[in-house]
This record gives structure tokens, sequence and C-alpha cells, in this order.
């Protein structure tokens, strides 16, 4: 499939989305926005790709929404008459924030510059943040006379504990790279020269081991963060069954420890 705002790449099981509207440190548009969902949904069905990097090009990660007139428009748009819009109580910010919470495998973002707003909400809805020298995060909604969205007041302080988050919010200070990394922004600060290689590197890690078991792995650690423990043993009861299904995987898992070589895994 090919995309007008976006570039997308597979390098055997991983794949990389890059955000290419460089001109706007990619600010999140209607053509990203409807690019996004369309990769996102094609690496979730592709059982080849076992793990996904976003990242932008240029010099920004992502900015935020496009605020534009080109983007927004002299004028705001028509009210929606459909039954089905006038229900939707999340918009586009909260679809933005389902979309990378809700893809089951691994997911890093690569943080080649600012991260604000939205943006910087895409990149804290990812699993991990590899990010270079010219990492730099802003949460921006209070400038906007906002308060967040997309995700940002569910994701950050589950990152960096509520006193953090709310020093960021409040003040939409910028965070650099090395206190990003600190804080727990960016769980990998790496020369910006090798930043995307060092991010597909992590995830050739990643999609070396039983894809089943990865994507259970995932869905077991989202959910139990904030069940109680009942919940979370029977939650990881399940998703061990979700695992075993790939029966290949299992034998290949046992025959190669016992061969000592490296194993070779297909989902299956």
């Amino acid at each position: 499939m090919t995309y007008e705002a976006v570039l997308f790449e597979k390098r055997e099981h991983v794949a990389i989305l890059t955000l290419n509207r460089p001109d706007r440190l990619n600010a999140i548009g209607p053509a990203i926005r409807s690019d996004v969902h369309a990769a996102v949904g094609e690496a979730h069905k592709d059982d080849n790709v076992r793990a996904l990097i976003i990242t932008g090009a240029g010099r920004g990660f992502c900015s935020g929404a496009d605020l534009t007139t080109a983007a927004i428009g002299a004028s705001p748009p028509p009210l929606p008459t459909d039954q089905n819009s006038l229900l939707d109580d999340m918009g586009w910010v909260g679809r933005w924030a389902h979309l990378f919470f809700d893809f089951d495998k691994p997911l890093i973002a690569a943080v080649n510059g600012v991260a604000a707003g939205a943006g910087m909400s895409m990149a804290l809805a990812c699993d991990l943040r590899v990010g270079s020298e010219l990492a730099r995060f802003k949460t921006v909604f209070i400038e906007r006379n906002l308060s967040p969205d997309s995700g940002m007041s569910y994701f950050l302080p589950r990152i960096v504990g509520y006193s953090r988050a709310a020093d960021l919010i409040f003040t939409s200070r910028a965070v650099g790279a090395e206190e990003a990394y600190r804080l727990g922004l960016l769980d990998r600060l790496v020369a910006h020269d090798t930043l995307v290689d060092e991010a597909v590197k992590l995830a050739h890690d990643m999609a070396g081991w039983p894809p089943m078991a990865l994507r259970a792995s995932k869905r077991v650690l989202q959910k139990n963060m904030t069940a109680d423990l009942d919940d979370a043993l029977r939650r990881e009861s399940v998703n061990l069954g979700f695992a075993r299904k790939a029966v290949n995987d299992s034998r290949e898992s046992i025959r190669s420890f016992a061969e000592k070589r490296k194993p070779t895994y297909t989902g299956t």
C-alpha cells in the first residue's frame, strides 16, 4: 500500500513507520492521521511483522496537532449530523491514543527531535522510547488553553509518576534528552546518527522470540497495570493458553535448548 504523508518499510520482521511532513515537524493533520491509522493496521494484520517502530522525518518526531490554517481550515468544520458521530465521546484524539495502545505487538518510538502535545502522547503510548541527543519533550496543552488529551494524562504519570507528570503538564516546560532519559521518558539514549538502526536492533531482539508469546506478553503486561492480583493471575493463565497455541514454537523452544542452537520461531 502507498501512503501520502508517511513512509512505511519492512526490514525482516520489523516495520518502520516514518511521519513524513518534515516542513511542519510532522504535525498531525488529516493526511497523517489517515495514513498512520492505515499503516498501523497494516502492521497489525501482517503476521510477518513482529514489531513496529515509529519515527519522524527531518528535525521533529511529531509536534502535535497541526494548527495551521491549511490543516484546520479558515472556519470550523460543520458539526456532524449522523448518530455515530454525535455519540462519539472520544473524537480523533481518543482514537489516536487507542490506535497505539491497542497495537498488541512491541511498539517502539524512535524520538529524533521534538515530541510535543499529541506527538508526545504518541511516543508515551509506545512500549519503549529510544531517543537521540536531539530528542525533546513538551506537553504544550496548557499553552493552548487546553487540558491534556490523546492519552497524555493516562500514559505520562504511569511512566514518570504523578508529581513529575504534574510538573511537566502544569509548566509545559521543555525536557531535553538527558533529563528525559533520567525521568524515564526515554528508555535508551543513543547517538542521533544511529537512532533508527539502534531502534531496529532492539526491535529485532524482540522479534526473535516466539511471536504469539510476545504478543500475549504485551497484552498481559498492559492489562495488569491496573488489575488487582486475582484478576492479574487469571489473565496470566488465559494468555499462557494463547501462547501455547503456537505448538511448533513450543517444540522449537525445547529442541533448540536441547540442541544448544539459536531457535527459529514461526508463530505457528
